[in-house]
């Protein structure tokens, strides 16, 4: 999709429901028809005034000006009747196409999201994706709400009113027509002008939504500091930008009307003047002329609100030029063909010659090659920043690897579907995501369809049973947004439980007792102990004591294995391990 040409993409994506706009816009044309009639019920009105028996009625065989204004006040009812009956129809085919719209834009929108790799949302900000989803699609329902319609109304009263003046009086009616030519020259030139600015505007609130999503997300952080008035400079820097890129577009939007009113009235003007002088000559019939003028009125009302149309307009093609242009991204992640059932995984695992970097830093790994067998045990420890979290993202192709291969049970992980292999592994991270529901929810999280049998044999595996049954409401006490009612070893817990549910072949503790005491550790430990056998485990610690019962611990530094072999082994090595373990039971500190 090309982001330049907003409207097209619009019209494509909304291709599915051709027949509720075509229905709704056949509506608005017809509640146009009826609402454009009073000029003329007044003009027939004005004809029986003055012509009285001659009245155009008296063509029709009604000659009595009594039955002819008692006949025109039926038709007035009937046409009035039309009009609010198809204004009821049109306002609820478009009203609801807007909200269809907007959902399966949203959903379309968020699903297209969930599918991209996770480098795209490392580069990007929270709060930014958030206004396209929440701001940008609500600016397209509201044009299509309301303003696609007056588009389709104005666009119908020119129309209708142009051939009503050649009919009424060709002569003149030209007059009426020399400001169109303008209008429409001004109308585009307008609309051109005015799109970058909104999609300045667009960029700017998109800004200033992750600034306001990262505060409120890390609130806990700016007490603790004092920075209040820091970050209130910071927001108000974003929210003034936002505010001066908005009035650069009202000032040029607001200038649209005053000047279309004016190119207007020179037509009114002239018709005014020059239908008079006809009248009086008796070239041009009264009514005639009184329906001419009246609907020079109707004319020139909704063309003075086509700056507040153009504006929706503008900043609802702004909004559709950020969405399609999320839509126009696309995964560098893409899953294979291969299937390969959960009851089928054997849970081999092999890194061979495996390259990886992170755009725009160095190197992680280079040439690294690991072979893990079904229902073993391993380890990757080493300091901070060598390259351990990073072989769990690669393990669930949240990256994929610049050159090497990652297999699990012989098959390239590229090659196989994405849903069976993540739906193999159970991920526990240090980073614990709890969802803002109830802890009965989040260890169901992988396993829907448990049982509250399974689901209180997990917990108890996990420990964290007893814990949940003091709870005001159990099982069904609400955990908080991110589980912040919760301790952090409590949400460790619940979410080791959710991994014991899902029943994974494959299970990953990334840094699992990294925030907890030690007391807290313990418990995991023994939890642990449980849940790793018969299936496939890879630890990811800086605590050695985590990690120590393991069968193969691989030692990490610089992105390269510099060590491997059981805790024994290591320990007595003398080389990085030793040094690690010594310092973290406080034997480093004694030989000193």
């Amino acid at each position: 999709m090309n982001p330049d040409r907003p409207f097209i993409q619009l019209l494509q994506y909304t291709r599915p429901h051709r027949t509720t706009i075509i229905l709704a816009t056949f509506f608005s044309i017809v509640n146009k028809l009826f609402d454009l009639a009073p000029p003329f019920l007044i003009s027939a009105a004005v004809d029986i005034a003055v012509r009285r028996e001659n009245s155009i009625f008296s063509s029709f065989g009604i000659t009595d000006p009594s039955t002819q204004f008692v006949v025109l006040g039926l038709i007035t009812f009937v046409i009035w009747g039309f009009e609010s009956l198809f204004e009821y129809v049109y306002k609820i085919y478009w009203r609801n196409l807007a909200q269809t719209v907007e959902h399966e834009l949203r959903m379309d929108a968020y699903n297209h999201l969930q599918s991209l790799e996770l480098e795209y949302f490392e580069d990007r900000q929270t709060g930014g994706l958030m206004s396209i989803l929440n701001d940008d699609i609500n600016q397209l329902e509201r044009f299509l709400d309301v303003s696609a319609n007056d588009l389709i109304q104005v666009t119908v009263t020119a129309i209708t009113i142009s051939l009503a003046f050649f009919v009424l009086s060709p002569q003149i009616a030209w007059m009426a027509m020399v400001p169109m030519p303008f209008i429409l020259t001004f109308a585009v030139l307008f609309q051109t002008r005015l799109e970058p600015k909104y999609r300045a505007v667009r960029e700017k609130v998109g800004i200033l939504n992750g600034q306001l999503s990262n505060n409120l997300t890390g609130i806990a952080t700016i007490k603790s500091y004092t920075t209040e008035s820091f970050e209130a400079q910071r927001i108000s820097a974003s929210s003034n930008a936002y505010r001066q890129s908005n009035r650069d577009a009202i000032k040029f939007s607001s200038a649209f009307s005053p000047l279309i009113r004016m190119i207007i009235v020179l037509g009114f003007t002239a018709m005014l003047i020059f239908g008079g002088f006809q009248t009086i000559d008796g070239n041009l019939e009264v009514a005639a002329y009184s329906a001419m003028i009246f609907l020079t009125q109707r004319l020139l009302w909704p063309l003075t609100r086509m700056g507040e149309t153009f504006d929706q307009y503008q900043r609802a093609m702004a909004s559709v030029s950020r969405i399609m242009s999320l839509f126009d991204t696309q995964s560098k992640i893409q899953s294979g063909i291969v299937e390969l059932p959960l009851n089928k995984i054997q849970g081999k695992l092999c890194f061979k010659n495996v390259d990886f970097s992170y755009k725009g830093r160095e190197v992680v790994f280079s040439n690294l090659s690991v072979n893990i067998h079904p229902g073993q045990t391993v380890a990757f420890v080493g300091s901070t920043g060598s390259g351990k979290t990073t072989i769990v993202k690669l393990l669930l192709r949240l990256y994929d690897p610049i050159n090497g291969e990652i297999s699990l049970d012989n098959i390239n992980l590229q090659d196989l579907k994405l849903q069976d292999l993540r739906q193999g592994i159970g991920l526990v991270s240090q980073d614990t995501f709890l969802i803002d529901g109830t802890v009965k929810e989040n260890i169901i999280y992988g396993r829907q369809d448990a049982s509250m049998e399974k689901i209180i044999e997990a917990a108890k595996i996990a420990e964290v049973h007893e814990f949940i049954t003091d709870l005001p409401n159990g099982y069904d006490t609400l955990v908080g947004e991110r589980g912040q009612k919760l301790s952090g070893g409590q949400r460790q817990r619940i979410s080791i439980a959710r991994a014991v549910l899902k029943d994974p072949p494959i299970l990953v503790l990334d840094e699992a007792t990294s925030s907890v005491d030690n007391e807290t550790e313990a418990a995991i430990q023994r939890s642990l102990e449980k849940i790793i056998l018969d299936r496939t485990t890879i630890l990811i610690a800086h605590r050695l004591s985590t990690v120590r019962n393991a069968d193969r611990i691989y030692v990490i530094e610089n992105g390269e294995i510099i060590e491997e072999g059981t805790h024994e082994e290591l320990v007595k090595s003398n080389n990085l391990y030793t040094t690690l373990w010594n310092v973290q039971t406080g034997k480093a500190i004694l030989q000193k």
